[in-house]
């Protein structure tokens, strides 16, 4: 069941161990009182005691429906999960020469990267002599990251480890409508020049 994991977060009605709760609701001030006397009151209205707080002294309890909990709490986790963002890093490498048609090609790439809301790795490879050419390779990163700059900002500026100078990019934030400044509410006018007595 997929419930199970849940359900094994919390305590219900005589599995709860304390001789005494707190009873918390929408409908009033928390109430302490012995087990026995909140099992009497969830059973009076006919819904379960579900242990909120275990850590808490006493443990704080509700008088809810248990199975409509567990599904408001569920509802709730989809929710979260769904506002997380999974954030992928796509890679785009150099050569420290790198003719100007395969720089182009390669940063029309991380433009639609970025846009995708992508963050974008850049990085040169050294092969054997060519690690001679690291400040050209420096170069071309920052080059690329200037090229970049309405769709990026930089994390990292270009480092070198081992053969590869690396350079990292994550996507700017999309702006709404631009917003237009507040006009001054008439309570916010400059006050009058006050008169002194004479």
């Amino acid at each position: 069941m997929k419930n199970d994991s849940m359900k094994s977060q919390y305590r219900i009605n005589e599995q709860i161990r304390a001789k005494e709760v707190r009873i918390v609701g929408d409908e009033g001030e928390p109430v302490v009182c012995s087990i026995f006397q909140a099992l009497k009151m969830a059973e009076d209205r006919e819904l379960d005691l579900v242990e909120i707080s275990p850590n808490a002294e006493p443990p704080v309890c509700r008088i809810i429906d248990y199975s409509k909990f567990l599904y408001q709490q569920k509802k709730r986790q989809k929710e979260q999960k769904a506002k997380q963002v999974k954030v992928n890093v796509k890679e785009i490498r150099f050569g420290p020469q790198t003719d100007d048609h395969d720089y182009n090609f390669k940063l029309k790439h991380a433009k639609g990267f970025l846009e995708d809301g992508d963050k974008v790795k850049a990085y040169v490879f050294f092969k054997g002599r060519s690690i001679l050419f690291k400040e050209q390779g420096e170069v071309l990163l920052l080059r690329f990251a200037n090229d970049l700059e309405d769709y990026a900002k930089v994390d990292q500026m270009p480092v070198l480890e081992g053969k590869r100078m690396t350079i990292f990019l994550s996507p700017k934030k999309k702006e709404g409508a631009p917003k237009k400044p507040a006009a001054p509410k008439p309570t916010e006018a400059k006050p009058a020049v006050e008169k002194t007595e004479e």
